[in-house]
């Protein structure tokens, strides 16, 4: 069964479509220049910047999946990765951010190159080109399936659909046009997010006092866990060190998985780092990173309270069972949300939202990592403005019909090689981390070194990811012990550090060719 789109639903629909295109068209005639387009004229106000950061590191998967959790035995212990998400915003804006206004930079992989050398230049963005697309075209099919099972159309129109408004729009606007869509697209999920808290208290027997019962009498609401459960507490293989490394919703994995991590993805990936390019200052950028550390988490909190709604709703219906959590937020705008209303239209304008939000700054981020890591540098006469900004257009349509590509052939994968490569897509984040730390917090490693303990870093995480939990089995069938995802940045970045360290002893830093050791600014 697919959603029944009415006339009002529909409208709503086509509405925010053509807000999205309409906004590129009119931020176009603002991008003039290579720079334009992707910083938006380092002119962009702070709060649109942190609109965007919320709404590109939100994807459909997020959207659908949070309340997934909090329907399931997790409940709200998804929320404590959020205080690690604070912390780790916070140590990019005082440790990470100084580096990016050094100098007029495009990439986050210039500061590598001005402390390693340009071949760390390249193997970075290099790293971040692959696992981008790779990984943002497999999300894009995980949101073309959820339009095709809400909507109907076929799963190729679905792709087609949602990566051809996306690069419509960051075409003609760039930069300026994605935070400005970001910040819609931000609104449009999270009202749909509220008109959903509503909709499902209307559909409980007792609203708001039989929600609230359910939620106490099934430990719903406790979101703090800083000990195992009394339950698995003295078993075997799960004793306080077990239980903290392999369970993923501790209060030890959120703060430190979570502060790691994001030191990864929001201190050294050119999507966000970008973003902060486009602010008017540091202390601008500062701000939207800071703050966007406690929006996330408000965020997170209301997806997952709709779990708990969710939960709640479906324990008067027995009879419906999922096969996945992931289902369940879909089953219940299907079934039971009001048609021709405007909210259909609504929610699913904001899975689009979702999508696209997250898409079109992979296409402008990963067009700048290229333009600027690999094809200037080796111009030897620079190419005109007119010449650099057509071809910058261009090659981010490229990765949209590459990500479209990779979408529509991800329908040829089963779940296993889609989860996969998903995990090693985020990968990048710790070894990226790792690279930076070398940079930023020695002196004696060199560019040969620096690169061989990224490579011993990406070997631990392929081993821990997939060796150690077929290795644990074969010696101890039916041991519940592995390590848990939120580890994951830690273990990649911790790995390569110590080994580049380490490898400095047998690869000299040269003297020729790399540069000198980054330190803050202190301005």
């Amino acid at each position: 069964m697919q959603l029944a789109l009415g006339t009002f639903d529909t409208i709503v629909l086509i509405l925010s479509i053509a807000v999205a295109i309409y906004i590129g068209i009119r931020a176009s005639g603002k991008t003039d220049s290579a720079e334009a387009f992707l910083l938006g004229d380092r002119n962009l106000p702070w709060w649109a910047i942190l609109g965007s950061i919320v709404a590109t590191e939100t994807s459909t998967a997020t959207v659908l999946s949070l309340p997934a959790q909090a329907y399931g035995a997790t409940g709200m212990k998804f929320l404590q990765l959020a205080i690690g998400y604070i912390v780790g915003r916070t140590i990019v804006v005082y440790f990470l951010l100084p580096l990016f206004f050094e100098g007029k930079l495009f990439s986050a992989y210039e500061v590598l190159q001005q402390r390693f050398g340009t071949k760390a230049k390249h193997a970075g963005s290099l790293l971040f080109l692959v696992t981008r697309n790779l990984g943002d075209g497999l999300r894009l099919f995980l949101a073309a399936m959820v339009v095709e099972k809400l909507v109907g159309w076929p799963f190729v129109t679905s792709a087609l659909a949602i990566g051809g408004v996306t690069i419509l729009y960051t075409y003609f606007g760039g930069m300026r046009s994605v935070v400005w869509n970001d910040c819609i697209q931000l609104v449009i999920y999270l009202l749909g997010g509220v008109a959903t808290v509503f909709v499902i208290v209307a559909n409980i027997p007792g609203g708001w006092d039989t929600l609230w019962k359910f939620a106490a009498e099934h430990g719903k609401t406790e979101w703090l866990q800083f000990y195992p459960p009394e339950s698995v507490a003295g078993t075997a293989d799960q004793g306080f060190w077990n239980w903290v490394v392999s369970y993923p919703y501790s209060f030890w994995a959120g703060l430190i998985g979570g502060a790691v991590l994001t030191l990864g993805t929001h201190g050294t990936d050119q999507m966000m780092v970008q973003r902060y390019l486009s602010a008017r200052s540091q202390r601008d950028a500062g701000r939207a990173i800071f703050i966007s550390g406690f929006v996330v988490f408000a965020q997170f909190a209301l997806f997952l309270f709709i779990g708990v709604q969710l939960a709640c709703f479906y324990s008067f219906q027995p009879e419906t069972v999922f096969e996945k959590s992931d289902e369940v937020y879909a089953h219940f705008i299907i079934h039971s949300f009001p048609t021709n209303t405007g909210l259909v239209g609504l929610m699913l304008a904001a899975i689009l939202a979702a999508a696209m939000s997250t898409l079109s700054s992979s296409l402008n981020a990963s067009a700048s990592a290229l333009i600027n890591d690999f094809y200037l540098p080796r111009q030897k006469t620079p190419p005109s403005a007119a010449k650099l900004l057509r071809l910058t257009r261009w090659i981010a349509v490229g990765f949209g019909v590459l990500q479209i590509a990779i979408g529509i052939w991800a329908t040829t994968f089963d779940n296993t090689v889609i989860g996969n490569a998903l995990s090693i897509a985020g990968f990048s984040a710790g070894l990226l981390l790792g690279l930076f730390s070398l940079g930023v917090l020695t002196r004696r490693v060199g560019q040969t070194a620096a690169l061989a303990g990224a490579a011993v870093g990406l070997a631990v995480l392929l081993a821990v990811q997939f060796a150690l939990p077929v290795w644990i089995q074969s010696n101890w069938p039916g041991s519940s012990f592995g390590v848990a995802w939120p580890w994951f940045a830690l273990i990649g970045s911790s790995t390569t550090f110590l080994a580049g360290l380490v490898l400095s002893f047998v690869f000299p830093r040269s003297t020729a060719g790399s540069g000198s050791a980054v330190a803050p600014s202190q301005s």
